[in-house]
């Protein structure tokens, strides 16, 4: 059995240390910063999808999943160039037959709340880069 505290509040934070002085002994302590919101994952993939519609790759139209690889692959690069890599940073790999190369670890799914909100700024960077029109009004709150 496991239990989540949100710490939103000092009851929650109370509540973890209660917790703590009863958890059986050999249990383990993990704090994380949660995980993004659902709100910013709509906002990105509208965004994505945007991206898809007006900008070319290799002066053709690339399909939105291929778009969301590419721009979460670059965004993951800037973070890295920036001194603040993403928590689950990706790597490329030679596929086993050792014919293509394949990119792996990256999930948008895994993203931090704060990772998310920057992931949309980054592509409000790029989509002022490449004349991209937003469907979706300018949030505010990420």
């Amino acid at each position: 059995m496991s239990k989540t505290f949100n710490l939103a509040h000092q009851q929650a934070r109370d509540g973890v240390a209660a917790y703590a002085q009863t958890a059986p002994i050999g249990w383990r302590v993990v704090f994380s910063e949660p995980k993004k919101k659902r709100e910013q994952e709509e906002k990105y993939h509208a965004m994505i999808g945007d991206i898809a519609k007006v900008c070319t790759f290799m002066d053709k139209k690339q399909h939105v999943n291929d778009w969301k690889r590419l721009l979460v692959d670059a965004f993951a690069k800037a973070m890295r160039e920036a001194g603040s890599p993403i928590h689950h940073d990706g790597r490329v790999m030679p596929s086993l037959d050792f014919e293509r190369v394949v990119q792996l670890g990256i999930q948008t799914a895994d993203f931090y709340v704060g990772e998310a909100a920057n992931f949309i700024e980054y592509l409000y960077s790029y989509g002022a880069e490449h004349s991209v029109i937003w469907t979706e009004p300018k949030q505010t709150n990420q």
